[in-house]
């Protein structure tokens, strides 16, 4: 298949990064199928992304015009069947699960036409963990995403089956979406910006789950220093609180980093109150307006609330 010939793309998982990567792929000219098991997930992925595509148009990125037409070619379903009906591409967001993974790739492997290009926007894991389990590991590779709205950088990673072709394909795709590819060599557990990340997330959370700081005040230190308008816990809540306690909690698991489940212990007090981040309008700040981003925040002045 070449890139001429990808027509309708569907995403499985319609959280906060499939709603982005939905919307990017329609605002392109590709047909766009949401999937999720969640019918008030998928509606709210909708009410996301009309959201997006006005900041799209208000930053300039897109017209009026072409976000009404991007909008009007987005699908949303709960139906495993009419999601993978007649579908060229696949980009996968569901939770960091090897198991869960494979699980529902399997799934729609069954579905989809033999000519679907399967890719996973995992954050932390690596394809060939679930490979086998997708039916179709030589059409297989990872195509990550970070935040649509800031940046245009996608990692692209094959596992040691993925075929020539497939990879091609993928940098094909990304590039028809106006990213910009960074290709691995190898495959590598967290590619290269998020191993970065993640080392600056895990020496945070570390401060304030042992009581060193707080995280305003671990925020302060960065930005006060680097000049940053943000800090590595105001990035969390962007992230999502929730999301970056799965992957924390994950890894602690699996390593068994006794530091690492100390992390994550911190985290969970925020996920089990609900408070997410930006995505529920509180997380270690409050938002629209978080203590952060206002006017004497790194000399210590002003409150969250």
């Amino acid at each position: 298949m070449r890139i001429e010939d990808v027509k309708r793309v569907l995403i499985l998982g319609a959280g906060t990064m499939g709603h982005q990567i939905g919307l990017l792929c329609a605002t392109h000219g590709f047909e766009t199928v949401l999937y999720d098991i969640d019918q008030k997930i998928l509606d709210k992925a909708g009410q996301r992304m009309e959201r997006l595509s006005k900041n799209f148009v208000s930053n300039g990125r897109i017209s009026q015009e072409q976000a009404d037409k991007a909008l009007s070619i987005i699908s949303l379903t709960t139906s495993p069947e009419q999601a993978a009906n007649d579908v060229d591409f696949v980009s996968e967001s569901v939770p960091e699960d090897p198991k869960l993974k494979g699980k529902i790739f399997g799934q729609f492997s069954a579905l989809c036409p033999e000519r679907t290009i399967f890719t996973t926007n995992t954050s932390t894991l690596i394809p060939s963990m679930f490979a086998e389990a997708s039916g179709r590991p030589d059409k297989l590779c990872a195509l990550h995403f970070h935040d649509v709205r800031l940046t245009n950088v996608v990692d692209v990673m094959p596992h040691p089956g993925t075929s020539p072709q497939t990879v091609e394909l993928v940098k094909a795709f990304a590039k028809k979406i106006g990213q910009v590819s960074i290709v691995l060599k190898r495959e590598n557990f967290g590619y290269v910006f998020n191993v970065m990340l993640s080392e600056w997330f895990k020496s945070a959370q570390g401060l304030a789950a042992n009581l060193v700081a707080s995280p305003q005040d671990i925020d302060r230190a960065w930005m006060g220093v680097m000049h940053s308008p943000v800090g590595p816990f105001g990035v969390m809540d962007s992230v999502g609180l929730d999301t970056v306690w799965k992957i924390t909690d994950y890894w602690a698991r699996a390593l068994n980093d006794a530091q690492a489940i100390k992390n994550a212990s911190f985290l969970k007090q925020f996920v089990d109150a609900g408070n997410l981040g930006t995505k529920t309008g509180r997380g270690i700040y409050s938002y629209p307006n978080p203590q952060f981003a206002r006017p004497g925040f790194v000399e210590g002045e002003g409150s969250d609330d």
